[in-house]
């Protein structure tokens, strides 16, 4: 199998936001954006994988500032890291006021997937590569998110977590 580059995964996924996506103080509903989210990121993952590929979890999503009813949002989403059956993506969503000029960051999320075959059975994926200073600060950060979700979800014991461990013990 081949490995991959990040940016070989990258989307960019642009919407204006419309009254039908905003709650009744005229800001993108926290659903709509997490929706964006969710098909941004997954065909990020299937893109490195060439797989369908199904949600497996979502960190945490903390909205920062509203995006206003007018902006347009953006979002942009690559893999950080693959392992073997599963990769985490990283999701940042930008707003951006076009007649103001104006452009902020709202909010950022890691998402994971994975790779299913025609039985929708769990498959491999190829490796990935990070190739810029930020891309490898991700990759070296994604086994400790794994292992923190892991543990999360029961499926790891926390003494079992050897790259958070090195993380306060060292």
């Amino acid at each position: 199998m081949t490995p991959k580059q990040p940016n070989d995964s990258l989307v960019i996924k642009s919407e204006l936001v419309l009254p039908n996506d905003t709650n009744t103080l005229n800001n993108l509903m926290g659903g709509r954006l997490m929706h964006l989210m969710d098909i941004v990121s997954a065909i990020s993952a299937q893109k490195h994988a060439n797989r369908i590929v199904v949600t497996a979890s979502v960190d945490n999503i903390s909205f920062g500032e509203p995006i206003a009813l007018g902006n347009v949002v953006t979002l942009q989403a690559k893999v950080t890291r693959a392992f073997q059956t599963s990769m985490e993506v990283h999701i940042e969503v930008w707003a951006e006021n076009i007649p103001k000029g104006t452009k902020f960051k709202s909010n950022e999320a890691f998402f994971t997937f994975v790779a299913m075959d025609d039985e929708r059975k769990p498959v491999r994926i190829p490796e990935l590569i990070p190739q810029t200073e930020e891309e490898k600060r991700l990759y070296d950060g994604a086994l400790r998110r794994r292992q923190l979700r892991l543990i999360l979800a029961g499926r790891m014991k926390p003494e079992d977590a050897t790259e958070l461990k090195n993380l306060f013990l060292s």
